[in-house]
């Protein structure tokens, strides 16, 4: 089976990617691309490992050897049925073991030109963890940093938009990032499949252009950012303070949170969560306005209690370049997106950087 084996780096080398460990590893994490055809199902895997432990290995093995033989006939069958003569895949496993060497002999034997990962998926994460140690300091990052209901998100897609390279935290945590960002029915990845799509991300960009980033804490909802991209955050000079009037922000937040206000009963559960922080008078006055509708009250109690302590408590401490950020007003609400982030780009250009410094604080486009 050695010269079946070929390493990471030859991932690129074939026409698909086969995942052939259980559903539930492959929804943990997987390769970027691969697809799932788990020689062993969930309960399959459970009922060899209890077998290997509490009968013997080679009884094991024996039932585990026919598990698999049935599955790789089931997708030979159904998800294969299809394939080319000169199909090449790729086929790993959770460390380049007996799961995936079962999938891509039989391959070989039919006569596609199959391929087992060395050290499978086991390989793949340490080189993603690597990575993220490695790569987040060789990029520029201009960090949007500003009170929570400033539109920083809406800034950011919108930079997207008119060709800026972006990095979207919350995006890739399907999380907005404070204690009642959670999205109800968007579940968020696990940590692993986080890193994955963070390191995706981080790999695609140009490293001669800047990348625009909202400044965020090391924890956005259940996921946690690798300290290396914390600190290449937090230690960028080039920071740009995103002001929006308390009405407008108001007007974000119940458009933002439109979720929790349609969602009256999670959104309580959310609300009781902040006691520790509140105590239960100030929780249940908020808890009254929700329970009146007043959500235009709500939203502006907890911009003025909730959010902006936070953040004037936090953002000294996570931005170093805060104190001499560049002040740009935003209007987040009914005016067009685009052409303020175009204004933003040309105020953070190598070209224009010397003259908007120079300029009074506030003047620019953006205003």
């Amino acid at each position: 089976m050695n010269h079946l084996r070929v390493p990471l780096a030859s991932v690129g080398d074939f026409d698909e990617i086969i995942d052939v460990r259980t559903p539930l590893e492959f929804a943990d994490d997987h390769i970027p691309g691969a697809i799932n055809a788990p020689v062993l199902s969930n309960e399959e895997r459970v009922i060899v490992g209890t077998m290997y432990k509490q009968v013997s290995p080679f009884d094991a093995s024996r039932e585990g050897a026919a598990m698999v033989a049935r599955n790789i006939a089931h997708h030979l069958d159904t998800l294969f049925a299809d394939r080319p003569r000169n199909w090449r895949p790729l086929v790993y496993c959770w460390r380049g073991g007996m799961r995936s060497a079962s999938m891509t002999l039989m391959m070989n034997m039919i006569g596609w030109r199959a391929r087992q990962l060395e050290g499978g998926y086991k390989t793949y994460r340490s080189d993603v963890v690597a990575s993220l140690e490695t790569l987040p300091p060789t990029l520029d990052y201009i960090v949007l940093a500003g009170h929570t209901g400033s539109g920083k998100t809406r800034l950011l897609h919108a930079l997207a938009e008119v060709g800026a390279q972006t990095l979207d935290l919350e995006g890739l945590a399907v999380h907005r990032g404070s204690l009642l960002g959670a999205m109800p029915d968007a579940p968020q990845p696990s940590q692993k499949s986080f890193d994955t799509r963070l390191i995706g991300a981080l790999r695609a960009f140009d490293p001669t252009r800047p990348v625009f980033v909202e400044a965020e804490s090391r924890r956005i909802g259940l996921v946690t950012l690798p300290e290396s991209l914390m600190a290449s955050i937090r230690g960028t000079t080039r920071c740009i303070e995103v002001e929006v009037p308390i009405g407008e922000r108001v007007e974000l937040l119940m458009q933002e949170y439109g979720h929790l206000l349609a969602q009256p009963d999670y959104f309580r559960t959310q609300l009781l969560r902040l006691v520790p922080l509140h105590g239960r008078a100030v929780v249940d006055q908020w808890l009254a306005l929700l329970d009146s509708g007043r959500q235009r009250e709500l939203s502006e109690a907890l911009i003025t209690r909730h959010y902006d302590p936070a953040y004037t408590r936090s953002s000294r401490k996570l931005l170093q370049g805060l104190a001499k950020a560049m002040p740009f007003a935003f209007h987040p609400v009914g005016q067009d997106l685009h052409s303020q982030a175009q204004a933003l780009l040309a105020i953070t250009s190598p070209a224009d950087r010397s003259s908007s410094e120079a300029a009074t604080p506030g003047s620019s486009a953006g205003r």
